[in-house]
């Protein structure tokens, strides 16, 4: 029979053996000094001057005096003496002084590997987490960094009706947000009570044209073939005050318009400046690229629908690019 056990090496009692109680006790006090084992360092090469009854220590590499040749091993003062165990793989041991949790690896000690969170119900960082807001942060601030290069923040919706946005609150009540909401255009919305927003800015997701509808603002740049027309909905009121400014890709073309009144009636456009005279006519109703004279751009409002709508009708005689800047309210 062993007169050691296989894993702890604690020393067995055996037939026959007088005082039996000096091997009994023996094998309490191995147990007493690594079950449940916590260090108060794992970083001291050498004995602290004044330990404490049952202090256990990690000894450093490297280290010297009573410890000497002791690396890695765990070290407990108990009766005015030092006493060694030699650690397993797999032991783990609690750093008492920075909470820091070490595995014995076969060779040294060192801080295990997390497991990776897969599937959690809910995420509370100094906060609590719930049904709704699954991932909560109570922090100064929250930094998501790169792991090398590119980084991207990812807001994924279902479908076209839904809503992915970033929602900007004072007390928890909205004052603005920005995303696709409804739609899969871009906009930017403002509101001062959390009940009530106003839309600033959209950006639309067809062609990229941005609307201003409260400050009544327009930008876009569209190709327009030869005897062909483009149409978009005006989102300003009626009635109404209009300044467009249109530059062409070729010759170097410019035109600035505006309009004034009700929306409907071509009298009520005004040609403030052409660079190139006669070639911009004015019309009502809808533009089909074939509408007005030839050789000219035409524009229109057609208010016929529930919203008004401009027309620029190319004749010019050949495909054009336009760069269009739409003012109004």
């Amino acid at each position: 029979m062993s007169e050691t056990s296989p894993i702890l090496s604690m020393p067995y009692i055996q037939p026959s053996q007088a005082q039996k109680h000096v091997t009994h006790n023996e094998a309490l006090r191995q147990l007493d000094a690594i079950v449940q084992l916590a260090v108060i360092s794992a970083d001291l090469t050498s004995p602290p001057p004044t330990p404490g009854e049952g202090d256990r220590y990690i000894v450093a590499a490297s280290a010297t005096a009573a410890w000497s040749g002791q690396d890695n091993a765990v070290a407990v003062w108990a009766d005015n003496a030092w006493t060694f165990h030699t650690p397993l793989t797999g032991w783990r041991a609690d750093v008492q002084g920075s909470g820091e949790l070490l595995r014995f690896d076969g060779s040294g000690w060192v801080t295990p590997e997390r497991e990776p969170l897969q599937n959690v119900a809910h995420v509370g960082i100094n906060s609590t987490a719930d049904d709704t807001n699954r991932l909560s942060v109570t922090s100064d601030a929250t930094l998501l960094n790169h792991a090398g290069s590119n980084h991207q923040l990812k807001l994924n919706k279902n479908a076209q009706v839904d809503t992915a946005s970033l929602l900007f609150q004072t007390g928890f009540s909205g004052r603005a947000e920005m995303g696709t909401a409804g739609n899969d255009d871009f906009a930017i919305k403002v509101s001062a009570d959390g009940a009530l927003f106003n839309t600033a800015i959209v950006a639309d997701a067809a062609d990229g044209a941005v609307q201003f509808p409260q400050g009544k603002c327009y930008f876009d740049e569209v190709f327009i073939a030869d005897d062909a027309a483009y149409g978009f909905d005006i989102p300003f009121s009626d009635p109404a005050r209009i300044m467009m400014w249109l530059s062409l890709d070729l010759a170097g073309e410019f035109y600035l318009f505006s309009v004034t009144g009700a929306l409907a009636g071509a009298s009520n456009f005004a040609a403030m400046f052409t660079s190139v005279a006669g070639s911009l006519n004015f019309l009502t109703g809808t533009l089909d690229g074939t509408t007005g004279p030839d050789n000219a751009i035409s524009i229109s409002i057609d208010t016929s629908g529930a919203t008004p709508r401009m027309y620029l009708e190319n004749r010019l005689g050949s495909d054009r690019t336009f760069t269009m800047s739409t003012l109004g309210k």
